[in-house]
């Protein structure tokens, strides 16, 4: 059922990076994309599915129903905000709009899933089953995939039908090489926590600290017990990360304040450890704080879960890619990657996987710039193998249910 998958991919390409530079072009931010989900619109006219609009966001969720009957129902998603920062690639097609950039490539993926969506469309005489093609904003620390769940996403998806049984994604990186397909069972990507530390001392003149109480070497301090927190009571192999990347104090040069705030994020991939690390952290800054006469505020604000792909669709999606993209384009990852993804949220409720897309550009030598680089580019040529990917899932998929 995949003969042909990719010359069909091929076919899809040129509009496809034609989508993508225009989105790219005018990125938004968020929940609220109103001219990026016009684009999708627009681009998903004259296509036999049946769209919705998202009611708290603007999201798409379309569906395509197979001629052959009723059967399984595939999920595919698309996530489509930029982030809030500047683009500096020098590209023709660079963003208009100040302060914002399409940075994590989710403009790609905007384009990959309608190519796929086309694709669909043009085999559904011989499709059994359905597909919904998500597409999401807001996922840039934002939520919006948990927001459509809690709008229907999944019921939407499968009104009328079976329900959804596979659920899967795509996300492009720069760091691996063009038009390779990468991902793992299990643990892919990480719960990501938001960690704001308050220690609280006394104020007082910098010339007479022994009539006040620094707040400033307790957080120094902490940061440093916070790196032997994760080097000597995280299982190396069930890993975490503890950064502190902003620290916040005093207003002059002569004056001791009397708050130091401390701000990061914390990154685990089994929730055992994340909880494990969570009371260790509220411990260790309560206590060093308090041995020195200071007090200590910590609040951790929970994030995005651990992105966990199922053994099965993590497999299928490789056997895919390989078939499709041939050995050398599937790449099985060792180990998770401490970044997080909310399309966790879904993976929580149904079956499904994640894998990255390669899109290194081919003519680059040495390191590239990564996702959230205000100089990252990708190779736009694997945009084909993101569409035939997309595709092939859910025709593997839909295939499985019929026989």
């Amino acid at each position: 059922m995949l003969g042909g998958v990719v010359d069909e991919a091929r076919q899809q390409w040129g509009d496809a990076v034609v989508l993508r530079r225009r989105l790219h072009q005018r990125p938004e931010l968020g929940l609220d994309l109103p001219a990026t989900q016009e684009a999708v619109l627009e681009a998903l006219e004259g296509l036999p599915l049946t769209v919705r609009r998202g009611t708290t966001t603007t999201s798409v969720v379309a569906t395509l129903d197979g001629s052959g009957g009723p059967g399984p129902t595939v999920l595919l998603r698309a996530d489509m905000d930029a982030l809030p920062m500047p683009e500096d690639t020098g590209a023709s097609f660079a963003s208009r709009v100040p302060g914002a950039m399409h940075a994590c490539g989710h403009d790609s993926h905007v384009a990959m899933l309608v190519g796929a969506a086309r694709l669909l469309a043009g085999r559904r005489a011989s499709l059994t089953g359905r597909v919904a093609f998500m597409f999401q904003p807001g996922e840039e620390g934002h939520h919006g995939a948990r927001f459509m769940l809690e709008d229907g996403l999944l019921d939407q998806a499968g009104d009328g039908a079976e329900p959804v049984s596979l659920a899967f994604a795509l996300h492009q990186t720069p760091t691996i090489p063009s038009g390779v397909v990468a991902t793992r069972s299990e643990a892919l990507l990480a719960a990501s926590d938001t960690l704001r530390i308050v220690i609280r001392g006394r104020g007082g003149h910098a010339s007479a600290p022994h009539h006040a109480l620094d707040p400033i070497p307790v957080a120094c301090e902490i940061v440093t017990a916070l790196q032997s927190l994760v080097t000597r009571r995280v299982d190396a192999f069930d890993p975490a990360v503890v950064t502190i990347a902003r620290i916040t104090a005093g207003t002059t040069s002569n004056v001791i304040p009397e708050v130091a705030e401390l701000y990061g994020t914390v990154r685990t991939v089994s929730e055992r450890t994340r909880r494990e690390v969570h009371d260790a952290v509220r411990r260790l800054a309560e206590g060093i704080a308090g041995a020195h006469g200071a007090a200590a505020e910590v609040d951790l604000e929970a994030g995005f879960p651990v992105t966990y792909n199922d053994v099965d669709a993590a497999q299928l999606a490789l056997d895919v890619a390989g078939e499709l993209l041939g050995p050398g384009g599937v790449r099985r990852l060792a180990a998770p990657i401490m970044g997080s993804e909310d399309w966790s949220y879904v993976l929580q409720q149904v079956p499904g996987a994640m894998a990255f897309l390669g899109t290194r550009p081919r003519d680059v030598q040495g390191q590239v710039a990564p996702n959230h680089s205000n100089r990252m580019v990708l190779d736009e040529a694997a945009l084909a193998s993101g569409i035939a990917v997309h595709a092939g899932v859910a025709l593997r998929w839909l295939e499985r249910g019929a026989t």
